[in-house]
């Protein structure tokens, strides 16, 4: 498989995007105005308890207060710069203590950013800091040495934690070995155990000096940030094309992969670089409902607050066999499509997958292995249920960041983000509704009401005759007046 990372930098946005065999998988957009939190760690100031959701709402400086919930508060609660201590995240007996117990209101505290602001809800914190690296994760406050489940020789497993065993040793500090260290030598994990015991020095002494709503440690940017996490060997190229951040990238990769040195590359051409990979086209496209299938079906994807719905229909395929067949062939591509645009629209929480229906119980079980499949080069973890009577699969994706339509979009400001407006009609009885309440309520002799182009044309042309009724019915005369600037739904009513 051909797997490339091109990085795209302008002045105030920079995006990354993953392509599989010519094809896009994976887009991330970073802008200078709203970089995203996750990763840093802040010193804050508990603003407000509250016993009911185990739950307190902390001021990090940031617009909206973060929330922090017991489960994510290590225990017992360690001074500022303190070494060691037990996660103890159930307390030691399954019994998480009352929040109450924990923390209270006006207590400074030390927290980590793991969910960014979505939507209108505030940040979502824990005190179990993590910081990572290219083959390790650093927990301060834990003494657990992990191993990736995606490891999965016990061979393998077995030596990552001897090799960890003799570098850490009486080290008071947790470490997780992650999937890319699966094969790597002592003396490359060697070096990450010392990047990060110096990076924890210098965020115990920036927790130190710090003031309440101070960032004490800040995540690596979007293109660094992509590499530590996704270079591996299985990528061929990474192509940037301003020369300032290549030389930033060529620097990180001779630091921490020296043996990936040769698959950075700076893209000098005229034509930018997403436009050469098709990468802008397919962003287009994965901003729509609608996502085309070869066969002739379709997806229709629903993003809502709740969860996102994919909606397997099978269009102007016929297939060559019969219904069953034509079902299952529809679903199998649907099934590796979904799994592509969810990662490539970065959408996460409850997902759920409505199939076409089957009879077939083999079929049914060869659409879910192909969901699952598809997702296993997914950096995001999922978990995927079983396939109900209704042929809906449930499943979940961890969500860190807006997806790619709530990054790059706002809601429609006609129909408030509804994604329907109410018809002329629907806004022409509304009007009439609205002229026989305000002739109720006020005296007047003429009535002026102003609205769009199109509902003015409709009440002129289609309800003249309505009109002359109600101009009867309440003894005034009413004009209409066309603005262009009007939505379809906006209107006013003016006594003159």
């Amino acid at each position: 498989m051909s797997e490339e990372i091109l990085i795209n930098v302008t002045p105030r946005e920079t995006r990354v995007g993953v392509v599989e065999n010519g094809m896009l998988q994976e887009v991330h957009v970073e802008r200078a105005s709203r970089r995203g939190y996750v990763g840093n760690v802040y010193k804050g100031r508990v603003q407000r308890v509250m016993p009911g959701m185990q739950a307190v709402f902390v001021d990090i400086g940031l617009e909206r207060a973060a929330f922090l919930h017991a489960s994510d508060i290590v225990r017992p609660s360690l001074p500022p710069g303190a070494e060691g201590g037990e996660p103890a995240s159930n307390g030691g007996n399954g019994h998480t203590p009352s929040i109450s117990e924990l923390v209270h209101e006006g207590q400074e505290i030390v927290v980590q950013v793991v969910k960014d602001p979505i939507g209108t809800k505030g940040a979502r914190l824990s005190t179990h800091l993590s910081i990572p690296s290219r083959y390790l994760v650093l927990l301060p406050h834990a003494r657990t040495l992990g191993i990736s489940a995606r490891i999965e020789e016990e061979p393998e497993r077995q030596r990552l934690k001897e090799v960890l065993n003799s570098l850490i040793g009486e080290n008071p500090l947790g470490y997780i070995v992650r999937t890319n260290a699966e094969g790597q030598t002592a003396e490359s994990l060697a070096f990450d155990v010392t990047y990060l015991g110096k990076v924890w020095r210098v965020v115990q002494e920036n927790i130190a000096k710090s003031k309440v709503g101070e960032r004490v440690y800040e995540e690596l940017s979007l293109p660094l940030r992509s590499l530590r996490d996704m270079l591996n060997d299985d990528i061929e190229k990474v192509r940037v094309d301003s020369r300032e951040t290549f030389e930033k990238v060529v620097k990180f990769v001779h630091k921490f992969m020296p043996h990936l040195d040769d698959r950075i590359e700076h893209y000098a051409g005229e034509r930018p670089i997403f436009d050469l990979y098709g990468v802008e086209d397919e962003i287009q496209r994965a901003l729509k409902k609608e996502v085309p299938l070869k066969s002739g079906g379709y997806l229709i994807v629903d993003q809502t607050e709740a969860m996102t719905t994919i909606d397997v229909n099978t269009g102007g395929y016929v297939g060559t066999r019969n219904l069953e067949e034509t079902v299952y062939r529809t679903n199998l591509e649907a099934a590796q499509a979904a799994a592509r645009q969810l990662r490539l629209r970065n959408l996460g929480g409850i997902i759920i997958i409505d199939f076409i229906d089957m009879t077939d119980e083999e079929h049914r079980r060869q659409v879910l292995r192909m969901l699952e499949k598809g997702l296993l080069r997914d950096h995001a973890k999922t978990t995927v249920y079983p396939m109900s009577a209704l042929g809906l699969v449930e499943m979940t994706r961890k969500r860190t960041t807006e997806s790619l339509e709530r990054q790059l979009c706002e809601p429609c400001p006609a129909c408030s983000g509804r994604g329907t407006l109410k018809t002329a009609e629907t806004v022409t009885y509304e009007i009439f509704r609205e002229i026989t309440r305000a002739v109720r309520q006020f005296n007047t002799e003429k009535l002026l009401v102003m609205a769009s182009p199109k509902v003015v044309g409709r009440i002129l042309e289609e309800e003249s005759a309505a009109v002359a009724e109600l101009e009867e019915f309440i003894s005034k005369s009413i004009r209409f007046q066309a603005e262009e600037h009007y939505s379809q739904e906006q209107f006013d009513v003016v006594l003159l």
